[in-house]
Parts: C-alpha cells; structure tokens; sequence
C-alpha cells in the first residue's frame, strides 16, 4: 500500500504516474476530461478479484498526498463494499456508519455527516451505506445528480474517487459510469481476456476518457530500476 510517510518505493511511484494525467484532466479549464466533472474518477473492473478496490483505495491516497488538492473515497461497490477494511478503519466505527444509500435515500441527511476521517488528513470516506434492492434507479435518480454536483464542487481543490462494481456483473457500475468525468479501468494482468477488456470498452465508448492500468503484473518497464534505486 501507498503510505505517506514511507520511504520512496515502487509501489508510490507507480501511482504516481497513474495519477498525474488523472489529476491534469481532472482541472482542465477546456473541459477536455468529458462533458461531466473531469474531478469525478471512477475506478473499475470487468470482473471481481482484479484489485480495483486497492487501486482505487491508493489512488486516493497518492492524490492525498499532493500539496495542493484534499481527496472524497466514495465506496460505490455497494453489494461489496470493502473500502473500510483496506483503510484499516475499525469495524465498529462503520459497520453501522451512514453512507451513500442512506443519503441518496433520506434528503434530510447532509453528506457532511456521512463522511468519515482517516489518519491522512486531507482524505475522507463515504461509505457505501445501507445496501438497497433499488441501488441501480438510487444511483440514477436526480438525488444522485445532485450529490454528485455537489461533491464535485463544494471544494475547488476537491478530487473525488469511486470505488465501483465490476461493470460485467453490474448494472450499476454502467449507471455511474455515465455520470464520471474519468474512468479508469482495472485489467488484471495474465488473468483478463482481451475479449473481456474489449466487451467492457465496447460498453464503455460514449465515454470519452478511459484509462488503464495493467494490475498484478511480475515485472513493469523500469522496475528493475525503482528496485535499486529505492530499494
């Protein structure tokens, strides 16, 4: 995991050629990220088990890091959300938290007191909340439009990522996909077919700005590099 106080490692460096053109789309004054808000980033997968949820979870981290920009980790994978556990958050403090759901659900919470804070001062969570049968219509209701104007521009500073469902076994990955500034999708290396990765592309064209990042893999161009030099 990306920690803020470590040492430089391979890990950290990764991310931080991950983030920098996420960051760079995020504030373009052009637009150029998509019609939608370029600080809104989803993190996703084709399928379960390809690390989005640890991606997703040191993405946020790295930007949190940054001197200039305060970082929202949404868990949107509300079947499974796992945000907490890789944050190391105690059980008893979310387990019960209100989240997403329950905002979505209840127009007289304020999305203030369903944010949590972590040990990284310039990164919040907000949980997934209570699971709903409706979560689909909840994720592409008005409420939701809302929420995510919201989010996306009560701090100027503010980047805002989303753990989501995999988008092959979900309809509501493709909900919030559809309202995401920038996607970035997950491939498991020697693991993902190319017919998977081209189904979900597929899924994905009206989407103008999807990036990928090749998780899991035993070697990458200049880690060798990285391993001495850091090590």
């Amino acid at each position: 995991m990306v920690t803020p106080d470590a040492e430089r490692t391979v890990i950290a460096e990764e991310f931080r050629l991950i983030k920098r053109p996420l960051i760079e789309k995020a504030f373009a004054k052009n637009g150029g990220a998509s019609k939608h808000h370029g600080n809104l980033i989803m993190v996703a997968s084709s399928l379960p088990g390809e690390g989005k949820t640890f991606c997703a979870v040191n993405l946020a981290i790295s930007i949190a890091m940054e001197l200039d920009h305060t970082v929202l980790l949404v868990d949107a994978d509300v079947a499974r959300p796992s945000v907490p556990r890789y944050l190391r958050l105690d059980p008893a403090d979310t387990s019960s938290a209100i989240g997403l759901m329950d905002v979505l659900l209840d127009d007289k919470l304020d999305l203030a007191d369903a944010m949590l804070k972590t040990n990284i001062d310039t990164l919040s969570i907000l949980p997934a909340g209570r699971s709903h049968k409706r979560a689909t219509e909840l994720l592409a209701s008005q409420a939701m439009s809302s929420l995510l104007d919201e989010i996306a521009n009560r701090y100027p500073d503010r980047i805002v990522i989303f753990d989501s469902p995999p988008l092959l076994l979900t309809t509501e990955a493709r909900v919030l996909a559809n309202q995401m500034g920038q996607i970035v999708l997950v491939v498991e290396a020697e693991a993902t077919t190319q017919h998977v990765v081209k189904e979900v592309l597929r899924q994905l064209k009206s989407h103008t700005n999807v990036n990928l990042v090749y998780n899991k893999a035993k070697t990458f161009a200049g880690g060798d590099y990285y391993g001495r030099y850091y090590g």
